[in-house]
């Protein structure tokens, strides 16, 4: 290193050290706008990915129905296969049958359990989902009516062919019947309480074929222009299916999604707007209180360059500090924003890192040009006469 520039990095750190309560409000000011602005920007980038995870567990957002009549397991399949496996949250396929319970008609939905659990996470569910053959969830009206409750034992029958039976005694068909232990009771406050809930393993045993489907719900975490092309590709590649977005649920997350981003950035603006005002004032005072040396420095024959540079310089170190302490600190502050309003960590995003120093740098730059201009404009000849 040569003299001149160990002679300049000496004069540097004097400056920032002779006025450290000044450099210290200047730096903490920057590493709380660096701190805002990266937890923000993390925030805003994985608020996709929280707000989709939270609004999974309002339902599904997308149903498979059949153009026409019905479709089948292998139709879901290769529908769902033009989806990617990891944006899946679940798929709940239905068949539904009237089935007799004391001889009063009732409706049976058969699910896969599994795939239900995920796609309607708000079920309230007293008791346990069945897991096991031979076992039945019912709606809270059905327990209600026949005075049921997990661990009972209820017997559900299905009429083959009632036309049979009606046209010749001879040709009656004696009902399919199946016993099955209640392991959970149903409560959603909907429609969903006035159904009996089977596997379709069960459904096909007590029906005696083949188990067709009705509809197919999948809940599936993306963007609502990823689930409008899902559909669209999904209705084009399977004829038998009808894919279709619940719009109720997609077009919510589309505007809550829209409107925290927008707040998001807002916040941000006024934050670094608010770091320039802060920066600059405390820059326009140490200028003040230096007026005397740059005069002097002046008379000595300091150009305005070499004055610029060596504030702009202070500036820019205090930006490249402030923003590495922000970016460590932004990251803490977006997982605490995170984990107290979804519940769930943040994704780190080492991107950040280098974007914020450089935001920073940029932001007090920007601070410092008005500053700076009041230095360059001092008269040696006023200063130094006192004036």
């Amino acid at each position: 290193m040569s003299k001149k520039r160990k002679m300049y990095f000496r004069m540097l750190t004097a400056s920032l050290m002779r006025r450290r309560s000044r450099m210290v409000v200047a730096l903490l000011a920057i590493m709380i706008g660096a701190t805002i602005l990266s937890g923000l920007v993390t925030i805003y980038y994985d608020v996709p990915r929280q707000m989709g995870a939270q609004f999974r567990n309002y339902g599904a957002n997308m149903l498979f129905t059949a153009t026409e009549g019905t479709f089948t397991q292998e139709d879901v399949d290769k529908a769902v296969s033009d989806i990617p496996e990891e944006n899946i949250v679940g798929v709940a396929p239905y068949h539904y049958e009237s089935v007799r319970i004391n001889e009063t008609v009732q409706m049976a939905a058969a699910t896969d359990m599994a795939g239900a659990q995920k796609t309607s996470p708000f079920w309230a569910v007293t008791g346990e989902w069945p897991a096991a053959s031979g076992e039945i969830m019912i709606g809270e009206s059905i327990a209600e009516t026949y005075r049921l409750q997990p661990g009972d034992v209820m017997t559900v029958a299905w009429t083959p062919d009632e036309a049979a039976a009606a046209a010749d005694e001879e040709d009656y068909i004696l009902d399919n019947t199946k016993e099955f232990k209640v392991t959970g009771v149903l409560e959603t406050g909907g429609s969903e309480e006035d159904y009996v809930y089977m596997s379709l393993e069960d459904m096909a045993e007590l029906t005696q074929k083949d188990v067709t489907l009705d509809v197919c719900e999948l809940s599936v975490s993306a963007t609502s222009d990823e689930l409008t092309s899902y559909a669209e590709k999904i209705s084009t590649d399977v004829p038998s299916i009808s894919a279709r977005l619940v719009k109720r649920v997609t077009q919510s997350e589309t505007t809550v999604l829209s409107k925290l981003q927008a707040l998001v950035l807002l916040v941000t603006i006024v934050v670094l707007a608010l770091t320039m005002i802060c920066v600059a004032t405390t820059m326009t005072a140490v200028i003040a209180e230096r007026r005397k040396e740059i005069g002097l420095r002046k008379a000595l024959g300091a150009s305005n360059s070499g004055i610029i540079v060596e504030f702009m310089t202070e500036g820019l170190v205090l930006g490249g500090i402030g923003g590495i302490l922000g970016s460590v600190f932004g990251y803490f502050f977006a997982d605490l924003v995170s984990m107290n309003v979804f519940s769930s960590a943040i994704t780190f995003r080492p991107l950040l890192i280098p974007i914020t120093i450089v935001a920073s740098v940029i932001v007090t730059g920007l601070s410092c040009l008005i500053p700076i201009r009041s230095a360059v404009d001092v008269d040696p000849a006023l200063v130094l006469k006192g004036e």
